[in-house]
């Protein structure tokens, strides 16, 4: 029997960074929401464990060998006693790599959730939680992909407000922006952020009042980024002149900057201006909000 599992895009809505402690750790506060576009993973019977590779974006993770999805079936399997049946497990990677859309870690989080379904549903949520925590930074946040207020590291979670669906797109220029380069040129900018949480409302009722908020915020890595990628410059620059746009930041540590919609028509338009605009850069309209169903 195959079982799928939805591996949705992470988009910061904003994302203040701090000044690096003595273990060289920055902290951070940052509003993560989800897309309802993204990744699929599948699960099927197979003669050994196994793993498969597809989509546009699979030559960028092809031969690699230690990708999360992986080390996450080894992490369940290391927490789990006993044999378990083999498996074969398949992403469709649709979204960029290392493009600030947390996608390994929501991959992880996606095959940790089917591989628990399959090998051991009775670990608690707060077991699988500590797993995919384990795998990166933003692991416990993606597993649910549902909106978190992150803070600490990352790994210290609140649930975040109440949020209308929010049409938005999202752009990469197909650049890398790596991030231990985006964080080194952070700290020789010297730019710290506060990383204090900002007044946070019980609810918002529209994607307007999201947008006018996001205006008093910020992502601090944003001039480290455009230092290492000026293309980031040319994207936000896009967004923001656009008539479309709400509101435009980059998600992240980059290259992925996204801009919020008042409604799908203006979303669509907007999408449809920049790749008109740019053939080459990566387009894509979606929602934000989540946490958004499994495909049946």
């Amino acid at each position: 029997m195959l079982a799928q599992a939805f591996a949705p895009a992470k988009v910061n809505l904003f994302l203040h960074v701090g000044a690096p402690g003595d273990d060289g750790y920055h902290p951070l506060c940052s509003l993560m929401v989800f897309a309802d576009l993204g990744d699929q993973v599948s699960i099927a019977p197979a003669e050994a464990l196994d793993f498969a590779l597809t989509g546009p974006f699979a030559h960028d993770l092809a031969g690699a060998g230690d990708n999360l999805v992986q080390r996450a079936a080894l992490a369940l399997l290391q927490a789990v006693r006993g044999p378990r049946a083999p498996v074969m497990l398949a992403l469709d990677k649709q979204l960029p790599v290392a493009a600030g859309l947390g996608g390994g870690s929501s991959d992880a989080g996606a095959a940790l959730r089917l591989l628990r379904a399959a090998w051991a549903p009775e670990m608690s949520d707060d077991s699988l939680q500590g797993l995919a925590a384990a795998l990166g930074a933003d692991g416990a946040a993606c597993l649910w992909g549902a909106p978190v207020l992150a803070e600490g590291r990352g790994e210290r979670l609140s649930p975040g407000p109440a949020l209308p669906v929010m049409p938005a797109v999202l752009v990469n220029p197909r650049v890398s922006a790596p991030t231990g380069a985006v964080y080194s040129r952070f700290d020789a900018l010297g730019a710290f952020g506060d990383v204090t949480p900002p007044p946070l409302p019980v609810a918002f009722e529209t994607v307007e009042e999201v947008a006018g908020w996001l205006s008093f915020l910020r992502n601090d890595l944003e001039a480290a980024a455009i230092d290492v990628a000026p293309a980031i410059g040319d994207v936000l620059s896009a967004l923001r002149g656009e008539p479309e746009t709400l509101a435009a930041q980059m998600s992240g540590s980059g290259a992925t900057c996204f801009g919020l919609c008042a409604s799908d028509i203006e979303a669509e338009q907007l999408a449809e201006n920049l790749e008109r605009l740019r053939p080459d850069w990566w387009v894509r309209r979606c929602r934000l909000g989540g946490p958004w169903p499994d495909p049946a």
